[in-house]
């Protein structure tokens, strides 16, 4: 059976996940081609539960970065490339709030009114939200001995509701010590093309973030969006004083299994 989500983001119903229905990966393009080793991760946490998983190779883009640069007829063909890559699947698992949200919520901008764009858009779902949500695991068994801290980027939090998902995952995780992110709700900065157009604020909101993350005490910056993460990373570099905080996606951080040593 088909399942789907209902687009109000603070009344979100979650369908049940039932032993054999057909759960593909969605990795995003960027994630893809720089940070492959994040997708391997969800890859390992979710065989760890029993959910068989299946890459359609004909996946490409969700049309993101050409929507939110205003380039909307670009971006159609390429939801259409998704809509057709992803069609028969109940499931549509994605470690990106930014790219999810592109799905579930801007689709319709795109298609108001197409019901199979609609439709597919709808089974999209941000991975911690499969995990808390869906599958109502919070315990994944995993030991990461660090400092943490956590950011959400403005997609997850304002589009999806995404907050207390990830929150809840990191503060499972054993010998883990969760560090509150002071202003937590504020934007790191990037934005996708935002941070080309408009490079000066883009830097500038970045290290207020940053300053943020080395205020929180933590070693390690988590998030659920890599885009994001490039961006913080980058900064963070560029600081003497800073770069020795890590980024690293939530998923990284799961898969260490209790006998993992770091």
């Amino acid at each position: 059976m088909i399942q789907q989500l209902h687009v109000a983001p603070a009344q979100w119903e979650y369908p049940s996940y039932h032993a054999g229905e057909k759960v593909s990966l969605f990795i995003p393009c960027y994630m893809d081609q720089f940070y492959p080793h994040v997708g391997k991760a969800v890859v390992t946490v979710l065989e760890r539960l029993g959910i068989p998983l299946t890459f359609p190779p004909g996946q490409t883009c969700c049309g993101q970065p050409a929507f939110n640069s205003g380039y909307w007829d670009e971006a159609r063909p390429v939801v259409r490339g998704f809509v057709e890559a992803f069609r028969d699947y109940d499931w549509i698992i994605c470690p990106s709030g930014s790219c999810t949200a592109m799905c579930r919520i801007f689709f319709e901008h795109l298609f108001p009114g197409d019901e199979e764009v609609l439709s597919v858009g709808r089974r999209v779902v941000e991975w911690t939200e499969f995990l808390v949500n869906v599958l109502n695991v919070t315990d994944l068994g995993a030991r990461f001995p660090h400092k943490v801290t956590l950011h959400i980027g403005c997609h997850g939090r304002r589009e999806l509701g995404i907050v207390s998902q990830p929150v809840e995952l990191l503060r499972n995780v054993r010998d883990l010590e969760y560090c509150e992110l002071p202003e937590m709700e504020d934007c790191c900065g990037f934005g996708g093309t935002f941070s080309v157009k408009f490079p000066n604020l883009s830097l500038d909101m970045g290290r207020t973030k940053c300053e943020n993350i080395a205020a929180s005490g933590a070693d390690i910056v988590a998030s659920i969006d890599t885009s994001c993460l490039m961006h913080i990373g980058g900064i963070l570099q560029l600081d003497a004083k800073k770069k020795h905080i890590q980024p690293m996606h939530i998923a990284e951080i799961l898969a260490c299994s209790t006998d993992h040593e770091s």
